[in-house]
């Protein structure tokens, strides 16, 4: 039964194994920076990356949950976590100075963010009946229906490609920013590197994850097509 190809098991697997390094590293290497102390809470940090930028229209904010840190461009609101938002430990300013660095993405108006920002909407509406559109395909024996299904999954493929260096580029100003403005020491600075890097490696399994599943259903196409 197609659904249950175990083929597409094999063709993912270096992705799941990426993404399940990825997460033992964030969780590890934050666990580890939690410890360590920082000059700043990550609220306290954030602020004074925006202020020194000159960026006066973004509140930060308290959320709850772990690690469900973001900035969002439309309301121009940084949120972050409950352990992140009042922490003064390293970990904290680091992640709190990545999401920072997404506000200066969008106040000087870097073009990648703009551009992931735009394709938001296609990869979500992609991502949720590019396979349903190619199922319908497949089990109806409409190749060209099945073909539009992988079409429609390719905005969400498009997204993570464009969204992994966004994310490092935020990443990168947040280190510089939080040398620059004294945050951190810079013997302090591996523990978060170490966080963000990390982070940065969770991306790059879901761009992986995602370029493979396209690859997959397109060769699964491709190899039905020429056993007709």
């Amino acid at each position: 039964m197609f659904f249950f190809d175990p083929m597409y098991f094999v063709w993912i697997a270096p992705a799941m194994l990426l993404a399940a390094w990825a997460q033992w590293r964030v969780k590890s290497s934050f666990e580890a920076a939690s410890r360590e102390p920082a000059p700043l809470s990550g609220a306290a940090a954030a602020q004074l990356i925006l202020r020194s930028a000159g960026v006066t229209d973004v509140a930060v904010e308290r959320v709850p949950g772990h690690l469900t840190d973001h900035y969002d461009p439309q309301s121009k609101v940084l949120r972050l976590s409950q352990g992140v938002y009042d922490s003064r430990s390293l970990a904290a300013v680091g992640i709190a100075a990545h999401e920072a660095g997404h506000a200066l993405q969008d106040a000087k108006s870097y073009a990648l963010m703009g551009v992931r920002n735009a394709a938001v909407g296609v990869a979500n509406f992609g991502s949720g009946i590019g396979l349903f559109v190619f199922m319908i395909g497949l089990g109806l024996a409409l190749k060209p229906v099945a073909w539009l299904g992988i079409v429609l999954f390719g905005g969400t493929v498009f997204f993570q490609l464009v969204n992994l260096p966004v994310e490092i580029d935020a990443s990168n100003r947040a280190k510089a920013e939080l040398v620059n403005l004294g945050i951190v020491p810079v013997a302090d600075m591996p523990a978060v590197n170490s966080v963000l890097n990390a982070a940065a490696w969770t991306y790059v399994a879901g761009t992986l994850q995602s370029v493979l599943t396209l690859l997959y259903y397109a060769s699964f196409l491709a190899g039905s097509s020429d056993d007709r």
